[in-house]
């Protein structure tokens, strides 16, 4: 595999590693993201440690892969980029983004780590498309995504709960 493959100009894209124990904990239960994860609760140290013991698995066995986004510059963990729900027989698999780090956002690293897995997507897994599901009031992923060549192919009407009302989402496609 070529050593560059998941490499760009300012970022890079690693397996996890043990290590990132507590910054998983630390990205995982910020509630701030939860609403865009649909998490509804909590995750302990020991699920996590767990999780990280299974994470050498291939994404054909676990129909998943998570990816740390780190700075080229200085080495820095700054969030990650999953393909889950992976269909090999379809050749498709979603796609989430997490720029856990705050004072990264908006600098164009999301897109760069997208840019990064379609080609390994599309070119390594041979699959056909990607998607994803975004709320609409989530303009920013929204628009992150149109600029990766994602297009929306539909809306889901009164689709999430946000504890005091329903909110629409949309399907979003990039087929090859």
């Amino acid at each position: 595999m070529n050593n560059n493959l998941l490499k760009g100009k300012r970022i890079y894209l690693r397996a996890l590693e043990p290590e990132d124990l507590e910054l998983l904990y630390k990205w995982e239960n910020d509630t701030e993201t939860w609403s865009v994860s649909e998490t509804l609760s909590p995750i302990s140290r020991f699920i996590l440690k767990r999780y990280l013991e299974n994470a050498h698995k291939d994404i054909f066995e676990t129909k998943q892969l998570r990816l740390v986004i780190v700075l080229n510059e200085n080495g820095a963990s700054i969030g990650t980029i999953d393909l889950f729900d992976f269909d090999h027989f379809h050749k498709r698999a979603a796609v989430g983004i997490l720029i856990a780090e705050k004072s990264e956002r908006q600098k164009g690293y999301a897109l760069e780590a997208l840019e990064i897995v379609k080609e390994y997507a599309f070119g390594v897994l041979n699959l056909h498309q990607l998607y994803c599901s975004i709320s609409v009031e989530n303009c920013s992923s929204t628009d992150l995504f149109r600029k990766a060549g994602f297009e929306v192919a539909g809306t889901r009407k009164e689709w999430n709960w946000n504890g005091s009302s329903f909110s629409d989402e949309h399907f979003m496609q990039l087929v090859r």
